[in-house]
């Protein structure tokens, strides 16, 4: 009959799909075992076999479909008996479970989703949930929604703590000598001068030298959350905690370039008597704003620093890259295309809101000034606050301490980029 004839075509192909997925776990197997570390050719298989798994389904529901009909048909002519057909029991004593778990929970699907050796490949479920108007009486759990990611904030790539060879200490106060106002007379001189002749005095040269303290200050925030959503939202857990250690950061930038040192602020590398100052405006007629930063950085080597860093605004910077020439070509299309870290005159770029727009600090970090680490960035959570308690609500709570010692303002130059110069 036709209906043999399709039945036998159809298991023939069915077991030609197995046999291919066999032969494909084994190949993934064996590779796995020999340690291949052939990832791409390993994700290919995967995504054949996921392909014949669905096309096994797809003959699977005819064969079951044609024997149904075929067995309909013998009953209805009376010539056979009912035949009992294999099927899913969907019935649970779980009430809370949704119609699609328990389908994935029966043995027929586990059956279908596992290969020889007990080796499983993960394919998902192919069926969508597509629901207009539910009957009355659905199950609230019906259907399954997905659950999209949270896409965390951007954060600032470069941080101006990337200049500094950072320090550790276990004090809360740093002191040192800062140096500034070095003048230099060294002179070759005579053994004897003048008449009669007299043993030469040796010129004297002069520095000041000042002590200062530096105490570790402390810069930190908190959130507020409820103790459930952290427990059952572990992904949200730590996305607070990231976002609660980048605000750290944000302070930290500013706090080093810009703390007033009033209060508990930290005395910032701008606001140190002593850093060196230019005005693009008072450089030589023509000069561009990288001609500027260039007379910056000559005026810290002639302080007797290498300097070993840039800070400057994003919209500096973008002046700065997109500058031209008379031909309307960009000066900096080839350090462009070099790509991987930014670079003005072979320093390396820190470009952060945090330094004022139209300022330019140029300097040798590290060495004219030490950052020091009492305590990194850490996160405690607690619940002894106010009534959170009895709220059920934590504290998620960021700290760290930091202290800042500019022991050489002369090696820093701040450029102000008001305006360029005249003809």
């Amino acid at each position: 009959m036709a209906y043999d004839s399709r039945l036998k075509e159809l298991k023939s192909a069915l077991k030609n799909v197995i046999a291919e997925n066999d032969s494909i776990v084994t190949h993934v197997e064996s590779n796995r075992e020999e340690g291949s570390s052939e990832v791409q050719a390993e994700v290919k298989h995967v995504e054949a076999f996921r392909s014949n798994l669905a096309k096994a389904r797809e003959i699977r529901a005819e064969i079951e479909a044609l024997e149904g009909l075929s067995e309909v048909k013998s009953w209805a002519t009376g010539s056979v008996a009912p035949a009992q057909t294999s099927k899913v029991d969907f019935s649970s004593n779980d009430s809370r479970k949704s119609i699609g778990q328990r389908f994935i929970d029966s043995d027929e699907f586990k059956a279908m989703n596992s290969g020889r050796n007990g080796y499983t490949m993960q394919a998902p479920f192919q069926a969508k949930d597509v629901f207009t108007a539910l009957p009355s009486g659905t199950p609230g759990d019906f259907g399954t929604p997905q659950r999209e990611g949270i896409v965390e904030r951007a954060k600032r790539v470069s941080r101006v703590r990337d200049l500094f060879n950072v320090q550790q200490t276990n004090s809360n106060m740093i002191e040192y000598f800062r140096v500034s106002g070095f003048t230099n007379n060294a002179a070759t001189v005579a053994e004897r001068s003048g008449s009669p002749e007299v043993f030469t005095s040796k010129p004297q040269s002069s520095m000041t030298v000042v002590g200062v303290q530096a105490p570790v200050r402390t810069i930190a925030h908190f959130e507020v959350a409820h103790r459930n959503v952290l427990e059952d939202e572990p992904t949200l857990r730590g996305i607070i905690d990231n976002e609660l250690l980048y605000g750290l950061r944000l302070t930290e930038d500013d706090q080093i370039l810009n703390g007033n040192g009033s209060g508990a602020n930290l005395t910032g590398i701008r606001n140190v008597s002593g850093v060196q100052t230019l005005l693009w405006s008072a450089g030589a007629a023509g000069d561009t704003r990288i001609d500027a930063i260039r007379r910056g950085i000559t005026k810290s080597l002639l302080a007797y620093y290498e300097p070993s860093g840039i800070i400057m605004h994003p919209n500096d910077m973008e002046d700065i890259e997109l500058t031209k020439d008379g031909e309307n070509r960009h000066l900096m299309v080839m350090s462009v295309s070099i790509g991987a870290e930014a670079r003005l005159w072979r320093l390396p770029i820190v470009s952060t809101p945090a330094i004022t727009e139209g300022k330019v600090l140029i300097g040798s970090f590290g060495v004219g000034a030490t950052l020091y680490d009492r305590m990194e960035g850490t996160i405690r959570v607690a619940e002894q606050h106010s009534d959170f308690f009895v709220r059920n609500a934590v504290a998620v709570l960021a700290e760290e301490r930091i202290a800042l010692a500019v022991k050489r303002p002369e090696s820093f130059v701040e450029v102000t980029l008001d305006s360029a110069p005249a003809a």
